[in-house]
């Protein structure tokens, strides 16, 4: 507090005790107001923390010119931009598919997604998904030398892998949940060293009362293999992230509030000691663009956030395959 505003308080209540009796009315307002002059803090972190913030995510866009894919996505551009979002949080696997491809399908397809994201009306910050690697597969039949093989395509194209954002006072950390097993030719979830040591780092200076928001394709907690095969089904490798408790000791200290996950076509909202929300944002693709995932509509996330408190809502856009 600076002294000029010490000396206020101090002025103000100085002021009420020279009063007589018949000011006390007047005494106790001097008193309220040199409270609230005293604690600019608390008045600064209550207006900010009144501020609403409204985003969208949406996962697993899988654009691709066949199944309609492109006029599915076209709609669901449509109906963010109804919704005038403050700005939009991608989950990954935004086309389909660079893993298996020559080089001349997967620069197609990222033309396709960087064209039509430009119609978006509010900023866009993109996750990157599985299928959105280049050439690993071996049937893309693509040379490890390719210069934009792996993910290079993705980071000419889209931007970086991983990074943070801050939006009102809330820091977003955009993970990069992919990784290679070469000798087997497949992805699995995990989170590299490299990765860790700029967490490690991002974290050192961060504030550990501001409110955190993760953002992974792979998701880091699901339920989707014990809803499916009963309770005591293990993960896939390729479902989950594999060192995700690693991931999320170093999240301890701070105000993790919220991950948003994609991959899985599957909605699910897990709240764990009324602490960590992990919401599993379905897909704006549903099943690949043929229609529903087993029950659950086209659709993306709706996030509200206020008075420090997160509201979700999984929204159906209306697409429907003809």
């Amino acid at each position: 507090m600076k002294k000029s505003d010490s000396q206020n308080c101090i002025f103000a209540l100085k002021k009420g005790k020279d009063l007589k009796m018949k000011n006390l009315k007047r005494l106790v307002y001097l008193l309220i107001i040199s409270i609230f002059i005293c604690s600019s803090d608390f008045i600064y972190s209550q207006s900010a923390s009144n501020e609403e913030i409204f985003f969208t995510f949406i996962t697993d866009i899988h654009v691709q010119p066949e199944r309609k894919g492109t006029e599915g996505f076209q709609k669901a551009i449509e109906s963010v931009n109804k919704l005038n979002p403050d700005f939009i949080l991608t989950g990954g696997d935004l086309i389909y598919d660079a893993l298996g491809v020559g080089y001349e399908r997967a620069d197609s397809l990222f033309n396709i997604y960087t064209e039509m994201v430009k119609q978006f009306k509010s900023p866009v910050f993109n996750t990157i998904g599985n299928h959105d690697v280049f050439g690993w597969y071996e049937k893309s039949k693509v040379s490890r030398d390719h210069k934009e093989f792996g993910k290079e395509m993705y980071l000419n194209r889209i931007g970086k892998t991983y990074y943070t954002f801050t939006y009102k006072g809330i820091k977003i950390f955009v993970l990069d949940s992919i990784e290679e097993i070469p000798e087997k030719g497949k992805y699995y979830g995990y989170i590299s060293e490299e990765q860790i040591e700029w967490l490690k780092d991002e974290l050192s200076k961060t504030d550990t009362t501001t409110l955190i928001i993760v953002s992974t394709h792979i998701p880091l907690i699901t339920t989707l293999s014990q809803i499916r095969g009963g309770s005591m089904t293990a993960n896939e490798r390729g479902l989950v992230v594999e060192n995700a408790k690693d991931v999320l000791d170093l999240f301890s200290r701070h105000n993790l509030k919220l991950v948003l996950q994609g991959h899985l076509h599957y909605y699910e909202d897990l709240n764990i000691q009324n602490k960590i929300r992990f919401i599993t944002g379905g897909a704006v693709s549903g099943r690949w663009w043929l229609g529903d995932n087993q029950g659950l509509q086209e659709g993306f996330v709706l996030i509200r956030i206020k008075d420090n408190q997160i509201y979700a809502e999984y929204f159906d856009y209306g697409w429907e395959v003809n």
